[in-house]
């Protein structure tokens, strides 16, 4: 019998190849390069097309992981990363960059 992946609104897509978990072919990266992070996206956009949502939290840990390794290049951290964030949020926040 074939499979046939379910889109996001409950309707009947194309049937389901052999790709594992996901519904589509997804090039894979290299860790600590941005093609990785490419890839963990890609693989977010399908979790979010088969309206999985405990696959769009493993994709985006799996994002979280791909960044990190790939900002270690430039030595920035997680930490950094949020650090920024929440100064940007701030700065939204009160109106002025």
């Amino acid at each position: 019998m074939e499979q046939v992946a379910q889109s996001r609104d409950g309707q009947n897509s194309k049937p389901m190849d052999n790709f594992g978990y996901h519904t589509k072919r997804i090039q894979k990266g290299e860790l600590g390069e941005f093609s990785k992070i490419r890839e963990e996206f890609e693989e977010l956009e399908d979790a979010y097309d088969q309206n999985d949502p405990i696959m769009i939290i493993c994709e985006c840990s799996d994002i979280i992981g791909a960044i990190k390794h790939y900002v270690s290049k430039f030595n920035i951290t997680i930490d950094d990363l949020i650090s920024f964030n929440n100064k940007t949020e701030n700065a939204f926040k009160v109106g002025r960059r």
